[in-house]
């Protein structure tokens, strides 16, 4: 049986993760994820770190360019 939770971070749904028989697939529902959309993780927890990150380094990238 599939289990399917949804990934929120800083007040945004980022998307969902699905587990299958290779682990849990991530589905963007916001385009600042696409970068993630369709990977896999080892738990639903790894891909809430994982987009975690991936927010955290567009944040620092949109940092520094408005600071450069």
């Amino acid at each position: 049986m599939s289990q399917a939770y949804v990934i929120e971070v800083s007040d945004r749904t980022a998307g969902i993760v699905v587990s299958d028989n290779r682990g849990f697939c991530f589905f963007s529902s916001d385009r600042a994820f696409d970068g993630l959309d369709g990977g896999y993780f080892g738990s639903a927890r790894a891909a809430e770190r994982a987009v975690r990150a991936h927010l955290q380094q567009r944040h620092e990238v949109r940092s520094r360019a408005t600071r450069g």
